[in-house]
């Protein structure tokens, strides 16, 4: 898949078939009516093996699906949440080529027109774009208004989106990232996610939603790291130089404990968050440090991976490699290093100021 950079169609089906794309949707709705811990921990162990595999269920359960149960009206999620426990992808579409770590400048628009909206503009960076059916789109409905002006609206693929330019990308590459083009899309009034008094409202949407997301990709690399440690360190107890396995070298051996090390600390972090949002207290804080560590260690554990299998992790064949250019992406989705970075002494500030 990566490769060819095309996510397998069976893949997709086995996510569905195996109950991991309704993780938290409830029974009634043909969910596993599990935790958000649960869904946490199998984004993990998915990236342990495919990194873009595991952002593709990622955001589907910590973005889409979430944002139906939580705010969607009860005709909504009756229609959509099957729908997305069972055969159909989603997709959230925030990102914009003029609004990315500033998503609230978004250009999109939406016009009420009789007994539907009208939607024009282009989204960019979507995940999951090919190959999802339901999509989350923010649009303005009055730029005037500012962020006071953005609406999150249902849009079905077959009512008019254009997917149209494919990223290629250095890593997670089978996972889609696409350009989303709306030329006078029509989406019925109803399908303002919450109804009509959530006119206006998605930047809350967008503000909530997008702090449980980081928790989310924060078990990503955390899977990532592993993956990439699982790999290497084996090899480095059969490799032998000079009569001695390489990995029992003291360098060697204190590199590997190092990086266990942080790889364990990133593993709290992001299960303590994911505690805190499951208890209901705080975890916006929590899910910036987490998120932000989580990609650190990814990056740091992978590369040093490399180096530990040496040549060979240097080639394709072992796919070590593809899990250092998959960990980039850490630094940089779902709110940048330095955005983490910022709300992290924000929240210092106001404590100890």
């Amino acid at each position: 898949m990566d490769e060819n950079e095309t996510m397998d169609p069976e893949i997709i089906k086995g996510l569905f078939e195996q109950g991991l794309m309704g993780i938290e949707t409830s029974a009634d709705h043909g969910g596993a009516e599990s935790s958000f811990t649960a869904a946490v921990i199998a984004i993990e162990e998915l990236a342990k093996i495919d990194p873009s595999v595991s952002v593709m269920c990622d955001v589907h359960n910590t973005l889409v699906n979430t944002i139906f149960r939580t705010y969607a009206t009860k005709e909504q999620q009756d229609k959509y949440l099957p729908l997305l426990a069972g055969s159909q992808l989603g997709s959230f579409c925030l990102s914009e080529p003029a609004s990315g770590s500033d998503a609230f400048a978004l250009q999109t628009r939406a016009e009420k027109k009789g007994d539907h909206w009208v939607l024009n503009g282009s989204k960019m960076w979507i995940t999951n774009s090919k190959e999802a059916e339901i999509f989350l789109v923010f649009a303005t409905v009055d730029p005037s208004k500012g962020y006071k002006g953005i609406t999150c609206f249902v849009v079905e693929k077959d009512m008019g989106i254009e997917i149209a330019k494919k990223e290629q990308k250095l890593g997670i590459r089978a996972s889609s990232t696409c350009t989303l083009n709306f030329d006078d899309v029509k989406v019925p009034l109803e399908n303002v996610i919450g109804g009509e008094e959530m006119v206006g409202k998605g930047y809350k949407i967008a503000i909530e939603i997008l702090n449980e997301g980081r928790i989310g990709i924060a078990g990503q690399m955390l899977g990532l790291a592993q993956g990439a440690f699982d790999k290497a360190v084996p090899y480095t107890y059969q490799r032998k130089q000079f009569g001695t396995a390489i990995g029992e070298f003291q360098g060697m051996a204190h590199q590997m404990a190092n990086i266990a090390t942080e790889i364990e600390a990133a593993r709290l972090l992001t299960y303590n968050a994911a505690r805190l949002k499951e208890e209901g207290k705080p975890f916006t804080k929590e899910a910036a440090m987490a998120k932000y560590y989580a990609s650190v260690v990814a990056q740091k554990a992978a590369g040093s991976a490399i180096e530990w299998a040496g040549g060979v992790g240097f080639t394709r064949e072992t796919g070590i490699e593809k899990f250092w250019r998959d960990s980039k992406i850490g630094a940089i989705y779902e709110g940048t290093s330095n955005i983490q970075l910022n709300t992290i002494a924000k929240f210092l500030q106001k404590q100890y100021s």
